[in-house]
């Protein structure tokens, strides 16, 4: 996947300022940042929530932004997305949620996607009993699983994760962050997650990005991370920094922006 100068504005305000970013096939990033540093409209840019104003998203060279019914359907079927609220259907069974795009695209039976959703369930931890109830009837972080297996339902190539262990307490976090790592190394999927732990973002994934303001301020692979920058960014992450690193260098094509 190459993220190429893409921009997104909201009136007035530029969410995203020229972002820029590539990965390969089954490498995984963690962006972190402050409040409205634009990590999630990130994530729904490359989902297709949000149209891009300019630049483009390619997988294996091909423009997925481009308005045509192919690259749309190309679009859905390449990436999943796991949303920071789960946005599941309350007024549908667990099974009916986790395939509700492969029952509506008709790529699968209800029978066929009653089976497939019971093996979803079970990759990410819920028993076949579980797909017969609402997500009301679950607790915050059997519904965060539900999410993922929704994600995952048609293998996407990309994964793409707005804080899946938001509130979870350790234990839980650490489960569902376990399992995405399994999942990612068994179907080879390129995973984005944006979190705002720290400490799993350093320590879970190949690649850390953190966004400011709407951009890139420091992209690079985990054993580059310097003790300052590491400071830095935990300041930034927490509020207590008013900039990012007023330094320059290079990560795999990326710079460093003071």
């Amino acid at each position: 996947m190459a993220i190429e100068n893409l921009v997104k504005k909201f009136g007035e305000n530029t969410a995203l300022d020229n972002v820029s970013l590539s990965l390969d096939r089954g490498q995984t990033m963690a962006i972190i940042g402050p409040s409205a540093a634009g990590k999630s409209v990130l994530l729904k840019c490359l989902a297709g929530v949000y149209r891009a104003d300019s630049g483009t998203v390619l997988i294996d060279g091909v423009d997925i932004t481009e308005s045509s019914d192919n690259n749309q359907e190309n679009w859905s079927d390449r990436i999943g997305m796991l949303f920071q609220q789960n946005a599941l259907f309350d007024s549908l069974p667990i099974w009916q949620n986790v395939c509700f795009q492969l029952i509506e695209n008709g790529t699968l039976s209800r029978k066929q996607a009653k089976d497939r959703a019971v093996e979803l369930l079970g990759l990410v931890g819920l028993d076949a009993d579980s797909a017969v109830l609402r997500p009301s009837d679950l607790s915050g972080g059997m519904q965060k699983r539900v999410g993922i297996a929704r994600a995952i339902a048609n293998n996407p190539e990309i994964l793409l994760l707005d804080n899946p262990t938001a509130g979870l307490d350790p234990v839980l976090s650490n489960h569902i962050e376990n399992m995405i790592e399994t999942i990612a190394k068994k179907q080879k999927t390129t995973v984005i997650t944006v979190t705002n732990d720290m400490e799993i973002a350093k320590h879970r994934y190949d690649f850390l990005t953190m966004m400011h303001e709407g951009r890139i301020y420091w992209h690079g692979k985990q054993d580059e991370i310097s003790a300052a920058h590491n400071d830095h960014l935990t300041q930034m992450l927490n509020g207590s920094s008013q900039g990012p690193i007023s330094m320059r260098t290079r990560n795999r094509g990326h710079h460093v922006v003071a």
